[in-house]
């Protein structure tokens, strides 16, 4: 179902990118204030990460559910469910009284932010779907998370050294508030209209699968691989896997079309997405708080100290758009791993010799090559499938991407 309303897709671009850009801003703050809060609350580092990881359980647990409603119901219609969800959680992220309750709430962010992203990517997959005008959709969308990484450090930074670290959250409510309002004035409902009723076994087993996986790497860096903690989360993840690949195999038109694993050129794309973001992406939480942790920065150094990463996360995007000309969308996959691998080996050198000017290298050549990778393997995996399952597409992209982190 389509309204007669017609929009600039530009306009369109922009209110979905800033609800991707909302849950970068977000995680990439709370990585700068994480000490912060441990302060206030008193708690370990080891008990404070929960902050993070209780977010991304659930977030990377719903990635690829959020994408199959969002197709069955509405793009447009779960996008605003999921802002106005992500506004109250965040909410109540700021009154959190105690580090358990900020653990909880947390929790429900992270689901919240998976029925904010997922939909968010499908309608800029479903907008944008002819070659020329995709490819300069995600080159612009890359840029605008390029921003936002700019942004953030320096955000998290000065609201951790002026406002506090509640405001963190707080500054989300405002901007889901002109969010929603947008959207609903700008981007027209879409769904897929072949779309059955909805596949409640995926879901939960999906969600299982996610859940038991991400469980087990968390608790296996804390307690052990060999833990029962980790081992009961692999476990549980692996019969859960099986369960769903059993009941997407028995459906017509199944939450997870698992032919499209077949095509090398889909394969690829969720396996340079999933390196990216488990080598690149996953570096603007983690070298705040080495930075503040490791070289005895405070939160606004740090913040101010990642510019160098984030400006080229900002550049090389258009960078990568330019080198479309001369080199395939593989190639452009390729280079950039490769510059992720250079700056991590360089970056590593740096901390292990305790140089800050070669540390501060490392995180340019990651940048870099994360330029290159953000959009390039969103649109790798989203220009394979068809734009009516736009939903699943973003999905599969996301739980790829916060696998990886």
């Amino acid at each position: 179902m389509t309204s007669s309303r017609v929009t600039n897709p530009l306009f369109v671009l922009l209110a979905a990118s800033t609800g991707c850009a909302l849950t970068v801003l977000d995680t990439n703050v709370v990585a700068i204030i994480l000490p912060t809060i441990a302060r206030e609350f008193r708690a370990s580092f080891a008990d404070i990460e929960w902050v993070i990881s209780t977010y991304v359980l659930c977030f990377a647990s719903l990635l690829l559910p959020a994408g199959a409603i969002a197709d069955r119901y509405g793009r447009r219609r779960i996008y605003l469910i999921g802002i106005t969800t992500f506004a109250l959680t965040s909410l109540f992220c700021g009154a959190a009284p105690s580090a358990t309750a900020l653990y909880l709430a947390r929790a429900l962010q992270g689901v919240s932010a998976a029925f904010l992203l997922a939909p968010a990517l499908a309608i800029i997959g479903h907008t944008f779907h002819n070659p020329d005008e995709r490819n300069r959709a995600w080159a612009i969308w890359g840029s605008i998370m390029g921003l936002t990484m700019v942004l953030a450090p320096i955000i998290g930074g000065i609201i951790a050294y002026a406002l506090g670290w509640r405001w963190a959250f707080y500054i989300n409510i405002p901007i889901c508030v002109l969010l929603a309002g947008a959207v609903f004035i700008l981007v027209k409902e879409s769904r897929d209209t072949d779309a059955r009723r909805l596949d409640p076994a995926g879901i939960i087993f999906f969600a299982a699968f996610m859940f038991g996986l991400t469980w087990g790497m968390i608790n296996g860096q804390a307690s052990g691989w060999t833990s029962w903690n980790a081992l009961n989360g692999f476990i549980g993840g692996s019969i859960s896997l099986g369960i769903f690949i059993a009941s997407e195999r028995a459906q017509s038109r199944p939450m997870l079309d698992l032919g499209l694993f077949s095509n090398p050129r889909f394969l690829g794309a969720v396996w340079a997405m999933f390196a990216y973001a488990a080598s690149a992406q996953v570096m603007a939480s983690m070298l705040p708080l080495f930075l503040q942790n490791g070289l005895g920065r405070s939160a606004l150094q740090a913040g101010f100290a990642m510019l160098p990463f984030a400006l080229a996360m900002l550049i090389f995007p258009h960078i990568g758009r330019l080198l479309e000309r001369h080199i395939s969308s593989s190639g452009i996959l390729a280079s950039g791993l490769s510059c992720v691998a250079i700056g991590n080996g360089i970056t590593a050198w740096g901390a292990y010799v305790g140089s800050w000017i070669i540390v501060m290298a490392g995180m340019v050549v990651i940048g870099s090559g994360g330029g290159l990778l953000n959009g390039e393997t969103q649109k790798a995996i989203m220009s394979v499938v068809p734009k009516e399952r736009s939903g699943m597409a973003s999905g599969i992209s996301t739980t790829s991407r916060f696998s990886g982190i």
